[in-house]
């Protein structure tokens, strides 16, 4: 496994789901976006080319194995939306969310040190 790569590949993934969180959530706590939705929607391309870029580091990273990236980047995702859906809209931390994030947590631990 190419750990540069791999963390390459996350770093990019990360992004792309920051940017993805405010540009889906940002009309729930701003007037603005909710009446300029052409202005979150345009983030879809940065966007894109970011989660393009994470997959293809990610793949290269696992030696051209695709679901490794996909795991990968569902694990940082879930782990992203809870830490920021917990700053910025004080969604609680429930046992659901909790077990959830352990889930998310193992898939991440399983696909990186897993031989």
């Amino acid at each position: 496994m190419d750990f540069k790569s791999l963390a390459v590949g996350a770093l990019f993934g990360l992004a792309a789901q920051l940017i993805t969180f405010f540009q889906l959530h940002a009309q729930l706590k701003s007037d603005y976006f909710k009446e300029h939705i052409w202005i979150p929607a345009l983030l879809g391309i940065p966007t894109s080319i970011l989660f393009m870029y994470s997959v293809r580091n990610m793949v290269h990273a696992f030696g051209g194995q695709l679901w490794p990236s996909r795991l990968i980047g569902f694990g940082i995702g879930v782990i992203a939306f809870t830490v920021l859906s917990y700053l910025f809209f004080k969604e609680p931390l429930t046992i659901k969310t909790i077990a959830s994030l352990l889930l998310a947590v193992g898939i991440l631990v399983i696909q990186i040190l897993w031989k």
